[in-house]
């Protein structure tokens, strides 16, 4: 424990005061005393070290005292090496603060825990991160499309904000912010703010968000980047060899923005802007308040797989709009989104891409159940929140809470669901909920005048049972229908490989064929196929990945557009499967291991961690 400026019997005070607040508190993940005191503005004025892969400077926060008697002020930290911390007096000056840092915890960091004589309307931290702050990536030249200059960007969800700011690092906190950042010339920094697309940083980067959020979704990137708009309210930001490519794959997003609108009430960001990051971003994409994040994995050269940015644009109203209070209750923002996203969908691109692309998903959703213990198998679970190991299974939840809602959609119907559903939305905006606020919105808003919708036996089982009840309705597409019986001729040598109708398919039929001959397939067949159609070559990265997997577990050899795709993509879902079936396979194996070493380096830290995992199993 590090103690400073203090003395023994303000450690037993502040100790004291955090031993009484773990037995009520609401966020198991952040030491943060949020009941007696929230942070309501963060200002940022931070300087970037490409160097030493740092950020430093100050935290300032504007705070709103709830409790009268507290006398400390506890923050979320991870790595952070703190300076100094000051006061702001009533008389408008700033007066050096009392603190110290509890012993760290591998998952949550170390407390910050701040003595206040008087109750500051305004604290600052001046701090410096670490090199390996869980929440940044530092990339150098070589790692970037040109070549040229270093980059930098952050990951904060869930709990990794607190390594680059010291601050409240938990959902239930809502605040607005500003920031100054000075980075190394010819550099552009972006934020999850109001960006200024004629600003040169001179002076500072300077950025302001006027909509609360919670902490996750603090976001900066800095790096080669330049802008292209899309519409009168969306732009798209990339490296320069890459934005010509990001801004034809995201021509529809104005058209995406109008239809969610449409069906959910007005866009409350005011932008819509979006980030293509380097291939190493861990995840398809992060939906930071008015600059998404997305993976350069989306961009297929034919609009194929934009529904990811429409999964990121309906986190406009699920999840950012109306956000989950903790962790546990993460159905309420993933859930929410993919039945959303669906619907954007299906009115942008019709019924029948729609269907299609719900099938695939509850397809896969019901297969992953056989990897998932039954007691993870829930949206949310009946135990207390106290802590992340009683929390269900992360990925589940996306098509399990949005086939929740689709069923209520068809028994309500839809008229009746969409006012139900956007005035969810609208009563909860720019608050953090939780089950049971839903529920008891549900019960007195939909079913207290359609009790036929839904028993309360019914939505027990979809909210705390294992798998997908047996009343869901499955999607059945009839074009899907027809392809399985292609499917299964070709795998029992019926139907030649040069016979199969494939040209015409479309991404998501090919993710559907690929879904269901894994593990069945053969070499020879999945050779077949490659030569045919050039799968290992394919630009759509979701069917590359899936036909590299099915290829790896029947040991057709794809090791060299394979290593090639491993050396340049770092996104989880894809990195994780194929490096378990590597290993899997006695005859990967060996050359499993020589190719991550060389691999890692590329890996956000997130991504590494995970792969890592799967490398010390027996």
């Amino acid at each position: 424990m590090q103690l400073k400026k203090t003395h023994k019997t303000l450690a037993a005070l502040l100790l004291a005061a955090a031993s009484m607040f773990r037995l009520a508190h609401a966020d198991p993940l952040s030491y943060a005393r949020y009941d007696q005191v929230r942070t309501s503005d963060l200002h940022l004025d931070l300087k970037a070290d490409f160097a030493r892969h740092t950020l430093s400077g100050y935290a300032e926060l504007t705070l709103n005292w709830l409790d009268k008697s507290a006398s400390s002020l506890v923050l979320d930290t991870s790595e952070l090496n703190i300076a100094r911390v000051q006061l702001l007096h009533p008389s408008g000056r700033w007066q050096a603060a009392s603190y110290m840092l509890d012993k760290p915890d591998a998952e949550k960091g170390r407390a910050l825990r701040i003595a206040v004589p008087f109750q500051p309307q305004k604290v600052r931290i001046y701090y410096r991160t670490a090199p390996s702050a869980t929440a940044l990536q530092w990339m150098s030249p070589q790692q970037t499309m040109s070549g040229k200059r270093p980059f930098m960007f952050s990951q904060s969800e869930s709990i990794n904000a607190r390594s680059w700011v010291p601050l409240q690092d938990t959902p239930a906190v809502r605040f607005t912010y500003s920031a100054r950042i000075a980075a190394p010339e010819g550099l552009r920094v972006v934020m999850s703010a109001a960006n200024d697309q004629q600003s040169h940083g001179v002076g500072g980067w300077k950025f302001s968000m006027a909509q609360p959020i919670p902490s996750y979704l603090l976001a900066i990137a800095i790096g080669e980047i330049e802008v292209r708009n899309l519409g009168p309210r969306s732009a798209v930001y990339a490296e320069p060899a890459r934005i010509d490519a990001a801004a034809y794959e995201l021509a529809d997003t104005e058209k995406m923005i109008s239809a969610a609108e449409e069906l959910y009430g007005p866009y409350r960001w005011e932008r819509y802007d979006m980030l293509v990051l380097p291939p190493s971003f861990p995840i398809g994409g992060m939906e930071n308040p008015r600059l998404t994040f997305v993976t350069p994995t989306m961009i297929a050269g034919d609009r194929s797989l934009v529904d990811l940015i429409a999964h990121e644009l309906a986190h406009s109203w699920s999840g950012n709009l109306v956000t989950n209070a903790t962790w546990k209750h993460f159905w309420l923002n993933e859930g929410f989104t993919n039945y959303v996203t669906t619907r954007v969908v299906e009115k942008l691109y019709g019924e029948e891409v729609a269907q299609m692309n719900l099938q695939v998903e509850q397809e896969e959703a019901m297969a992953s159940l056989a990897a998932i213990p039954p007691a993870k198998q829930a949206l949310v679970t009946r135990d207390a929140d106290t802590a992340a190991a009683t929390y269900t299974d992360t990925e589940l939840v996306y098509p399990k809470g949005a086939w929740l809602l689709r069923t209520l959609e068809q028994r309500a119907g839809r008229s009746v669901f969409d006012a139900f559903l956007r005035g969810w939305f609208d009563q909860h905006a720019f608050q953090s909920v939780r089950t049971e606020d839903f529920v008891s919105y549900l019960k007195t808003h939909l079913l207290a005048s359609h009790p036929e919708v839904m028993s309360a036996a019914e939505l027990d089982e979809w909210l705390y049972g294992a798998g997908i009840p047996a009343s869901a309705r499955h999607e059945a597409s009839p074009r899907l229908a027809a392809l399985d019986t292609q499917r299964s001729a070709w795998l029992q040598g019926t139907l030649a490989t040069a016979d199969l109708p494939a040209q015409g398919w479309i991404a998501l039929e090919w993710m559907h064929f690929l879904n269901d001959i894994d593990g069945k397939a053969t070499a020879s067949q999945l050779q077949e196929l490659d030569q045919r159609f050039g799968l290992a070559k394919s630009g759509n990265n979701e069917i590359a990945y899936r036909f590299y997997l099915s290829s790896i577990k029947a040991g057709y050899n794809v090791r060299a557009p394979l290593q090639a795709f491993l050396l340049s993509v770092g996104r989880q879902k894809f990195v994780v499967p194929l490096y378990t079936a590597l290993l899997n396979n006695p005859a990967e194996r060996a050359w499993a291991k020589t190719l991550y070493a060389q691999a890692r380096q590329h890996y956000h830290p997130v991504t590494q961690s995970s792969v890592d995992k799967q490398f010390k199993k027996p």
